[in-house]
């Protein structure tokens, strides 16, 4: 995945979380690059024409990282966890808005000569994924947020592990009864 060393990732982590907002310039360059990466997988799973660009959902989920006050980094694994977190939140909030301007959202009109005309499924795809997650996390939060790594942050089975606290084995029998509830309850047929 990444060449940079991951105990270098951990411990400007942990610096960071302690108030040395200069090992916040030396972590970015480090994994900027694997950021980069799972930005574009969750673009690969946008609709064709989505208006974010990998860079405009990079730059968002970074702001989006230095904000965050109250997170015990553990490790790069919880870090790029996070990080697609915040990645698919933006792609839902941007989803929404799109919806919202749909139905007119107070915006003037223009006309259809002046826009690209997107089709609104793939949208609506990720919203449905997006309540079905919200469903998962009140029913059991363990697995709404393995769905999470494994799914959006792109994490391998022991990564999760990690992040998770739990075993191999446990991560791999949660992760097929959180697919099967999830192909479930967005009405979709059983491989």
């Amino acid at each position: 995945m990444t060449t940079e060393p991951q105990g270098d990732v951990t411990r400007l982590l942990a610096a960071w979380k302690g108030g040395d907002r200069s090992a916040l310039d030396h972590l970015m360059p480090l994994v900027e690059r694997e950021l980069r990466q799972r930005a574009r997988g969750h673009l690969r799973r946008e609709r064709p024409g989505h208006l974010l660009q990998t860079t405009a959902l990079l730059n968002e989920a970074y702001l989006r990282l230095v904000r965050q006050k109250d997170v015990s980094w553990q490790n790069r694994a919880h870090f790029f966890a996070i990080a697609s977190q915040a990645m698919r939140r933006i792609l839902v909030d941007h989803a929404k808005t799109q919806r919202r301007q749909k139905r007119g959202g107070g915006a003037p009109v223009v006309s259809l000569d002046d826009v690209a005309v997107m089709s609104p499924e793939r949208s609506q795809e990720l919203l449905d994924l997006d309540a079905a997650l919200e469903k998962l996390q009140a029913f059991d939060a363990r697995k709404a947020r393995l769905v999470e790594m494994r799914y959006f942050a792109g994490l391998s089975v022991e990564e999760t592990a990690e992040v998770l606290g739990v075993s191999v084995a446990t991560v791999m029998r949660d992760w097929r009864v959180a697919k099967a509830w999830l192909l479930r309850e967005l009405g979709a047929p059983a491989p």
